[in-house]
């Protein structure tokens, strides 16, 4: 069961994390147009899940064996928070919570009697998203503020997500590296799992890299079960790999990568990733010896604790996801079950003193620009185009450390914003 539920962290953090999808941009565009559609007219008049002094969300995520726990502490957090400022406009939030046990039938009753009893759909994370989805599809009346794995429920006309998906990759890290290494890329390397939702977003990354010159010389899938790297270190080793690319890997993946690098003392340049970033993986990697030097580029904040001197957002999020659960320790599903409500309680501060869901919907769409505090590079969730911005850091002395990123003053609020993102051709 671990084994399997490790995969599957695996397949959910790559959907998640690098903000690509298995489709084509042609239908990236269609989802575009349909998110600026009418919306239905009974939606103007539905106050369902709402009252003057309250609010009601439902939220449906996986909590068996913990796996994405941290989606429903993130939203349950954030309604902590307002409410404790006085609510959205007076009204406070209630979360009305589900587990759907990691199975599709719970995942589409739970979401079936949420919306008839919630007033929107917020900050659930779930596999089985796409079994609710279909719910969601059969009634465009009701907001879900949520990020989405599954690509027909993202592109939902009533779906928005605080880091919208996208067929392609962030171009700007990729040539931040070409940049400081040029000799290096010519000779890349890349773990990918044998799961469609990683080897998709790998060719995207591919293409990225291509596009921009790299030569990948080594880009094997390993089974989600494989536990011990050894034989991938071995053969990247003779193909002659000069810096490795695990930004798509979860931490205990790439955790057990780099202690087969350090084993057969082959040593690559190593850039880890959204999904990569745990306070685990140092530890797991065998110590800070084993991995300093290693990069980090994600279009997240250090979140964890290293930006809270510079972004208040960071202290903020960690202080109230202990104050939901003591003890809990945040991750990537907490970070966005927390912006997943900040998205929705702005837009209902934005929709007037008496707010329907249809006002709520449209208030969503006129969302074009989103940072949680800068928590995440900006984004326009409203036309669900992601953000261009990411972070570099490195591991230096056991801690993750920014790394030229411009300041936390700047026009960029410390993220650099400098290239496009890459579009997978139709």
């Amino acid at each position: 069961m671990a084994v399997v539920l490790s995969g599957l962290v695996m397949a959910a953090t790559l959907t998640a994390c690098s903000s690509t999808s298995a489709s084509t941009s042609t239908t990236a565009s269609v989802s575009n147009a349909s998110n600026r559609s009418t919306i239905p007219a009974s939606a103007f008049r539905d106050y369902t899940g709402i009252s003057p002094t309250s609010v009601a969300v439902g939220n449906v995520s996986t909590l068996l064996a913990g796996l994405f726990k941290g989606a429903a502490v993130g939203t349950q957090a954030y309604a902590d928070y307002v409410n404790s400022t006085g609510g959205v406009n007076g009204r406070k939030i209630t979360v009305d919570g589900g587990d759907d046990n990691f199975s599709g039938a719970p995942n589409k009753q739970l979401t079936q009697a949420d919306i008839q009893k919630d007033f929107a759909m917020v900050g659930g994370f779930s596999l089985q998203d796409n079994f609710g989805g279909t719910v969601l599809a059969a009634h465009p009346e009701v907001p879900n503020v949520t990020v989405s794995l599954d690509l027909a429920t993202s592109n939902l006309p009533n779906s928005f997500s605080p880091s919208p998906a996208a067929n392609g990759w962030q171009q700007g890290p990729l040539a931040y590296f070409q940049t400081k290494y040029p000799a290096e890329v010519l000779h890349a390397g890349a773990l990918v799992a044998d799961q469609l939702s990683a080897t998709s977003k790998w060719a995207a990354e591919k293409a990225a890299m291509t596009g921009l010159g790299y030569k990948v010389v080594y880009d094997p899938t390993f089974d989600i079960s494989t536990s011990n790297f050894n034989q991938y270190v071995v053969a990247m080793k003779s193909a002659g790999v000069r810096i490795l690319f695990l930004e798509q890997m979860p931490e205990n993946y790439a955790a057990s990568v780099v202690q087969a690098l350090n084993l057969q003392n082959f040593h690559p340049v190593l850039v880890l990733g959204g999904s990569t970033y745990s306070e685990k993986l140092i530890a797991d990697a065998g110590g800070a010896s084993a991995i300093n030097g290693s990069y980090l580029a994600q279009n997240t904040a250090l979140y964890l604790g290293e930006d809270t001197a510079s972004i208040p957002a960071v202290g903020t999020f960690l202080t109230w996801i202990q104050k939901a659960s003591p003890g809990f320790k945040a991750d990537l599903y907490t970070l966005f079950g927390w912006l997943s409500a900040e998205l929705f309680a702005q837009a209902l501060a934005s929709a007037g003193a008496n707010p329907s869901r249809g006002s709520v919907l449209q208030a969503l769409q006129g969302i074009t620009s989103f940072s949680g505090g800068n928590l995440v590079g900006t984004a326009n969730p409203g036309k669900k185009i992601p953000t261009t911005c990411y972070i570099i850091a490195r591991i230096e002395h056991g801690t993750f450390n920014r790394l030229d990123d411009p300041p936390v003053g700047g026009p960029t609020h410390s993220y650099r914003c400098d290239q496009p993102f890459y579009y997978v051709k139709a």
